[in-house]
């Protein structure tokens, strides 16, 4: 038998962004996509975390320690990936995380983000540091559902009026971030001078000179800009030091409860106390969160907290999840031992830099796949059978 019968030739094609993202498998598949596409200083911030880094890394490698217990021979033809979760039911068990700066990583946005949520039918959060106003989120997915992230700054006036504004435009659910009194000491973003916009030095010109799709979107699409305030020439970490109010304390959570008359959600609890806390001042959910290692140094790992807060809060009050989500198994581990939800950053991000829109919805399509797989390999047909048992947390 001739050799040539038992190989299968595949006609040439050219390299594309559909052939480039459909060759990604993983989401670190869509990681070494966006460096090779992606200027240093604004992958850099993105895949970057704190000072040693090692907040990221351990929480990162407490989901890959994890073992599965599956059960066998359970039917599990078809499977139910949806969630219920703040009153609104959605397709998928998990989020896309609110992200700052996110027209630095692609022109297209959190526009591509929100329209890929839309089409998956999860939802979108915009940050107070997003580079898109809610509006403009909301004219490009009117039909998806659009939430907001609050930093509280200094001038409160101008805090509730990002809040109002969230409001009219129709956002029901309120993340507040509670973890940023100061900026974390992000090193990569010093090293590499990191400014919004991307200050076009010799520096950084050579640099991104060969990241040809990304320097052209740069020239030819409006100024990047942040949507919730006028223009800012420092570093990014001079920004958030400006920004940030230190002062913030529990009676200021009570304060925004009062105010808003939507879904409130917390994140950035890292103690069971904490949780406590904050349930008790009736916040309709808490999101346990390192802010992606991005902080604190050695930070606690949020998985680590999951049952303890489980036990401690009960039913009355939903635990939501981020921080080193990369894989679908990520998330059920998350909900097998009782978290509610879970928002992925990064792994969304990576999508947005490989490709834009398309980038975007191929890393929820790899999670979706993922989530679908380990479900029937752990022999569950619905997100409510996940329990304890199925995960081994030694």
């Amino acid at each position: 038998m001739s050799i040539f019968k038992t190989l299968n030739f595949k006609m040439l094609v050219f390299p594309s962004r559909k052939s480039r993202l459909a060759r990604a498998l993983t989401i670190e598949d869509l990681r070494k996509i966006a460096k090779r596409r992606t200027p240093k200083g604004p992958f850099d911030y993105t895949d970057g975390a704190a000072e040693s880094e090692s907040s990221l890394d351990r929480t990162r490698n407490r989901y890959k320690s994890l073992q599965f217990v599956p059960s066998i021979l359970r039917d599990v033809s078809k499977v139910d990936t949806s969630v219920e979760v703040l009153g609104e039911k959605f397709a998928l068990p998990f989020g896309i995380a609110p992200t700052g700066f996110t027209r630095m990583m692609h022109a297209e946005g959190e526009r591509a983000g929100a329209k890929a949520a839309e089409k998956f039918q999860i939802p979108f959060t915009l940050s107070t540091l997003g580079t898109s106003t809610i509006a403009e989120v909301v004219d490009a997915a009117p039909s998806g559902r659009n939430w907001f992230q609050l930093y509280m700054w200094r001038d409160r006036e101008g805090s509730m009026r990002l809040v109002e504004n969230a409001w009219n435009a129709g956002v029901r659910n309120l993340i507040l971030t509670v973890d940023v009194p100061v900026a974390g000491a992000r090193h990569r973003d010093t090293r590499n001078g990191l400014t919004i916009p991307p200050s076009l030095t010799i520096r950084t010109l050579i640099e991104a000179a060969p990241k040809v799709e990304w320097w052209w979107n740069f020239l030819t699409t409006p100024e990047l800009r942040f949507a919730s305030m006028s223009q800012w020439k420092g570093t990014v970490a001079e920004l958030l030091d400006y920004m940030f109010d230190p002062s913030m304390s529990f009676e200021d959570l009570k304060w925004i409860r009062r105010q808003w008359k939507g879904t409130l959600s917390v994140k950035g609890i890292q103690n069971v106390d904490d949780a406590k806390k904050a349930a008790q001042i009736g916040v309709d959910a808490i999101v346990l969160s390192n802010h992606g290692g991005r902080q604190l140094d050695r930070a606690p790992i949020p998985l680590e907290l999951v049952q303890q807060c489980r036990k401690l809060l009960g039913k009355n009050v939903e635990i939501h999840i981020d921080s080193g989500i990369t894989r679908g198994s990520d998330v059920l581990a998350a909900l097998a031992l009782g978290a509610d939800f879970a928002y992925i950053g990064r792994a969304y991000l990576y999508g947005l830099m490989a490709g834009g829109q398309e980038g975007v919805e191929r890393s929820l399509e790899i999670m979706t796949n993922e989530i679908t797989r380990t479900m029937k390999l752990l022999g569950v047909s619905s997100l409510k059978e996940l329990a304890p048992k199925h995960i081994n947390f030694a």
